[in-house]
């Protein structure tokens, strides 16, 4: 099940936020094509690393956010946030929207670190920070409907229903993450989680606060 589109009606700005997001993810990428691995190892966020030097290591907070590990999960990443991005991004404000992602980003880093603070695997991907968009969307847009495809057809879905399948998915695979005794690479469920729970809590208090 992927989602492709949603409804962009009720949109009263333009995403200018978002979609400097994605550039900025897609440039950092080739960037870091043409940088390598010591360019990698350099800006990722390795978890054993920040914990020995946690002011050394500061910025590779951020930096993370914005690294890929292949051309598919760049896709994958830019596609979600192209999608579910711009209307959180109406909602929240331009600069609330900045604020929020790189929260949500952060929050997602750290809680990746707490389930394996001994990893030697850099960890790079903007999944936690939009994981984050979709907490506040589900919020925000419950009954929205979303375009996915499923098999070879095409169909709509609410909101709810499409993004609540997918924290279902991450929290069930995050149990064979717990299960590995082994420092190896992969999906950083705990990361989605994190950035996931962030973005819903924080909608959440905004709305109990202001309307948005």
């Amino acid at each position: 099940m992927m989602p492709v589109g949603d409804d962009n009606s009720q949109r009263k700005t333009f995403p200018y936020v978002t979609y400097s997001l994605i550039a900025l993810n897609v440039i950092m990428f080739f960037i870091e094509l043409s940088g390598g691995e010591a360019f990698i190892m350099d800006w990722a966020f390795i978890p054993s690393r920040f914990l020995s030097n946690p002011a050394g290591e500061f910025s590779t907070i951020f930096s993370s956010m914005f690294m890929h590990a292949g051309w598919a999960h760049l896709f994958g990443n830019m596609l979600y946030l192209w999608i579910f991005g711009d209307n959180v991004e109406d909602r929240l404000g331009k600069v609330k929207y900045i604020l929020f992602y790189l929260f949500c980003g952060i929050v997602a880093t750290f809680a990746q670190m707490i389930f394996n603070p001994g990893s030697n695997i850099p960890n790079v991907g903007a999944s936690g920070a939009i994981a984050g968009v979709l907490g506040s969307y589900i919020v925000l847009f419950p009954n929205t409907k979303v375009n996915v495809i499923v098999g070879r057809g095409m169909t709509q879905m609410s909101a709810l229903i499409v993004i609540g399948f997918w924290f279902v998915l991450q929290f069930l695979s995050s149990f064979s993450t717990l299960a590995s005794t082994e420092d190896t690479g992969g999906v950083a469920y705990f990361a989605h989680i994190g950035g996931f729970l962030a973005g819903l809590g924080v909608t959440y208090l905004i709305k109990g606060t202001e309307k948005v």
